[in-house]
């Protein structure tokens, strides 16, 4: 677990990193720009970091599901090699979902005015700006971005009714470890899927409310993730104690 969850953490920062700074800096100032060359960066980036980060919360349910119900196999499916794999597989995931994304971007024709009401490049302002037919190409970006968000979160939800089911066998103890274990994972997943699926299972148009399911997963979910999985360690939790009394 605390493998999958180191990936976790680098994702986190690299995800965030790609929206916060720029984000921070425009608070700052009255006429918010960015050039062509990085506002397609960003697009490629955040989808490329955004897809990993889906698919080692993915991978870490799947993780979840055979140490809860498959105990005495554990060892076994989830040796190293077979994370080093899955870690592999995430990444690789991350570049087929992104680059067709990308060349979708970079292909589109602006005339200008170039003024999308986002706070990050993102592949739905930008059909908005371009001054083109999009209908075709929004029905891609549809199924590549929502068919997918939406296939991994049946994948979780089914990973979790399937532990829930499991737990009935279980002793009063054991389900309450269980709980424990997975409840934080849980909590990342609505806090980072929620949102996601109502911004990009959908016709392609844009909304004046994007912006704020925007901050849940680029800003938000990433910023809680350390506190929410930390709360849960009790050796970490006896040390936060010992230091705030």
């Amino acid at each position: 677990m605390y493998y999958f969850l180191s990936h976790l953490s680098f994702m986190d920062i690299c995800f965030t990193s790609c929206v916060t700074p720029k984000f921070i800096g425009d608070l700052l100032v009255v006429r918010k720009t960015i050039s062509y060359e990085n506002c397609m960066l960003q697009v490629f980036a955040v989808h490329f970091l955004g897809m990993i980060e889906v698919l080692i919360l993915t991978v870490m349910a799947f993780d979840r599901y055979v140490a809860i119900c498959r105990p005495l196999h554990y060892m076994v499916v989830m040796n190293r090699t077979k994370c080093h794999l899955l870690m592999l597989a995430a990444w690789a995931g991350g570049a087929a979902h992104s680059f067709p994304q990308f060349s979708i971007a970079i292909l589109l024709p602006f005339c200008g005015p170039n003024k999308i009401d986002h706070y990050f490049c993102d592949i739905f302002p930008l059909l908005k700006v371009a001054c083109t037919d999009t209908y075709i190409t929004g029905v891609l970006i549809l199924a590549n971005s929502g068919i997918v968000t939406l296939v991994t979160f049946v994948v979780l939800f089914v990973s979790y009714v399937k532990i829930l089911l499991t737990l009935r066998t279980h002793s009063a103890e054991g389900r309450r470890k269980a709980l424990t274990t997975c409840g934080s994972h849980v909590t990342v997943i609505v806090l980072f899927f929620g949102p996601a699926i109502f911004s990009y299972l959908r016709p392609p148009t844009t909304f004046p409310e994007d912006k704020i399911f925007s901050l849940f997963y680029t800003i938000i979910a990433p910023m809680f993730n350390p506190l929410i999985y930390t709360l849960r360690n009790a050796e970490m939790k006896s040390v936060m104690r010992k230091v705030w009394c």
